[in-house]
């Protein structure tokens, strides 16, 4: 084991600063293995595998896309012959996936389509039941209103347009893309034959729009980490503010000497093309964890901090600038759009949070599914009556605030529950429900963007500037994010690990994309319509370039760039250990000896 983190047999350990972000209470079946005993083991650097099994590893407090990777195997079951030698095996070198199938395809015979069909069955039948539910609804609506579920009236146009987007996402899937890519295609396909056409529906449109916006936002609240972020502050500041300012700058300079855009406007494509994605970056952060690597170093909780913060920061300074660019009132109050939004949006979040934290109790027999529709209804608001009152930076706040503030008491409250509460709760959390919410606004949002890409009306030149637009802000983006990780003692494959976990864009810009175009459409003011319209074909570009190369990038350098771990994340800040914690760690090992012994 080197120096950077672990113990090395016989020498002076230098062990890490910070363990890992949280570990679970200890399952039922597991209340023998003492949690001090766990603890010193895990800090010692010498992870048995009855502290494997005695403790869950929580690696994110919430996704976009908790299901797009294959399942974790159980804790238990068939690793029990590994005899210590768990650090250097995946999960799937047991025989089982986790869904009681071997993990390895060449044990199916048949075509490669098949053989990936079962093994990721339990990811599959997930949507493969969404459709049949669909169609069990569309059958009752042909049989009691025929008159609306025809398909060609424009309310079953629209339906048909995200089903038939939730499908081409799975079929992009077999052939290692991101699904995203496949709904966006779909929607850009939907809109050149001539079924696009939702007249009479755009206020339903934006509705939707708003609300996929609105489920990112909160997720994006509920995943800051208050105790990752003390530790890991100035490395998150960095990774965070440093590539985010660069980025934005190089585009906003690029789109007023190539497509003449006005400086606001070049901002605000900016922030739309620098926010990462979470549902990216999450998925592959998962099949990480799967594999082992990159766990002892903190990379997963620095990834996980720096693209919460990224996005949080894009989309509340992209509704100061679009708030700016859409208001008529005077320079005086335009200048005071974003001190006073940022008012309003603390204001709002911190109060409504604090009212969940006690409403309802949590003893409530259903106080998750009421948290969720507060959670739902209270984002709803801040978005939406932000617009009315016509501080719109106030929206986005308001909802990241809100959703920070209640998921600080929600975890509080946690640390009080039995391990058989705990389990019962985090299996239908806030989160999870955000997360299987997704599901369904996921398909919307990619479509409807893709919607709005009409090749009758396309500008080769904004196509080919805005193609270099999304490279050259890549570029600056990477080698500045590099130099941001300076500081710590991470390799310098590791930092630059880190840099490409900035690269693939995708969620974030499906959701604000449209939103200039949807206010340029209510102001109807030319000029604005034609800026607003290259916004969102950018972004397309920023989408269809960087999601499926980096997850390419993140998810094959992954073997040659990170070191194998243990199943513990051990989330420690790329610091110098203190003395006195060198002296604890070495009292919790003796402890441990003597207890085995």
């Amino acid at each position: 084991m080197t120096e950077n983190g672990n113990s090395a047999a016989g020498g002076n350990p230098a062990l890490p600063a910070h363990t890992k972000l949280d570990i679970q209470k200890f399952s039922e079946e597991h209340n023998n293995v003492a949690a001090s005993d766990v603890a010193a083991v895990v800090v010692a650097g010498n992870v048995d595998e009855t502290a494997q099994n005695a403790a869950t590893i929580i690696l994110a407090p919430t996704s976009l896309n908790l299901t797009n990777t294959t399942p974790n195997a159980p804790p238990g079951g068939n690793n029990s012959n590994n005899n210590g030698n768990n650090s250097n095996r995946t999960n799937t070198d047991s025989g089982n996936n986790g869904t009681g199938y071997p993990a390895h395809g060449e044990h199916y015979k048949g075509p490669k389509w098949w053989r990936h069909l079962v093994l990721h069955w339990s990811l599959v039948s997930e949507h493969v039941a969404l459709l049949v539910i669909f169609l069990g609804l569309w059958a009752l609506g042909l049989a009691l209103l025929p008159e609306y579920a025809t398909p060609s009236t424009t309310i079953m146009r629209i339906i048909l347009l995200f089903v038939g987007a939730q499908i081409s996402g799975i079929l992009v899937t077999f052939i290692h893309l991101p699904d995203m890519l496949g709904m966006l295609f779909f929607g850009v396909l939907y809109t050149n034959v001539g079924l696009a056409n939702f007249e009479g529906y755009q206020r339903f449109e934006v509705f939707l729009r708003e609300m996929a916006l609105i489920n990112i936002m909160l997720l994006a609240g509920l995943g800051l980490d208050g105790s990752a972020f003390r530790r890991l502050w100035l490395m998150i500041l960095r990774l965070t503010l440093v590539p985010t300012i660069v980025e934005v700058a190089v585009i906003a300079v690029l789109a007023y000497f190539t497509l003449s855009m006005p400086w606001l406007w070049g901002i605000a494509l900016g922030l739309v093309i620098t926010a990462v994605s979470p549902n990216v970056v999450v998925t592959v952060m998962l099949k990480l964890k799967e594999d082992r690597l990159g766990l002892n170093s903190g990379i997963h909780t620095l990834i996980y901090a720096m693209t919460t913060c990224n996005d949080v920061v894009a989309i509340f300074m992209f509704g100061v600038v679009i708030s700016i660019i859409f208001s008529t009132s005077t320079l005086t109050q335009k200048v005071l759009q974003g001190p006073i939004g940022i008012g309003i949006g603390l204001v709002f979040g911190y109060l409504y949070g604090m009212m969940l934290h006690y409403l309802p109790s949590r003893n409530a027999v259903y106080a998750n599914g009421l948290r969720f529709v507060l959670t739902i209804l209270g984002g709803t608001i801040a978005v939406m009556g932000s617009r009315v009152i016509g501080f719109t930076s106030a929206g986005a706040l308001g909802c990241v605030m809100m959703a920070f503030i209640a998921g600080i008491g929600w975890k509080r409250q946690e640390q009080k529950m039995t391990p058989q509460q705990l389990q019962a709760y985090q299996l239908a959390s806030v989160p999870k429900r955000l997360d299987l919410l997704w599901k369904f606004l996921k398909p919307v949002s990619f479509a409807l963007i893709g919607k709005e890409i009409n090749f009758n009306v396309l500008d080769g030149r904004v196509l080919g500037y805005g193609a270099l637009l999304v490279l050259l802000g890549s570029l600056f983006r990477l080698a500045f994010a590099y130099l941001s990780t300076y500081g710590g003692n991470l390799s310098r494959k590791e930092r630059a690990y880190i840099t490409i976990s900035g690269f693939p864009k995708a969620t974030v810009q499906a959701a604000l994309g449209p939103v200039a175009l949807d206010l340029a459409r209510s102001a109807n003011v030319a000029s604005d319509l034609t800026l607003a319209s290259n916004v969102l074909i950018i972004s397309v570009l920023a989408i269809i370039f960087t999601a499926p190369l980096g997850a390419i990038l993140m998810l094959r350098l992954a073997p040659f760039w990170l070191k194998r771990g243990d199943t513990v994340d051990m989330a420690q800040t790329p610091v110098t250990p203190q003395r006195n914690q060198l002296n604890n760690v070495g009292e919790l090992t003796t402890v441990n000896t003597q207890k085995s012994s």
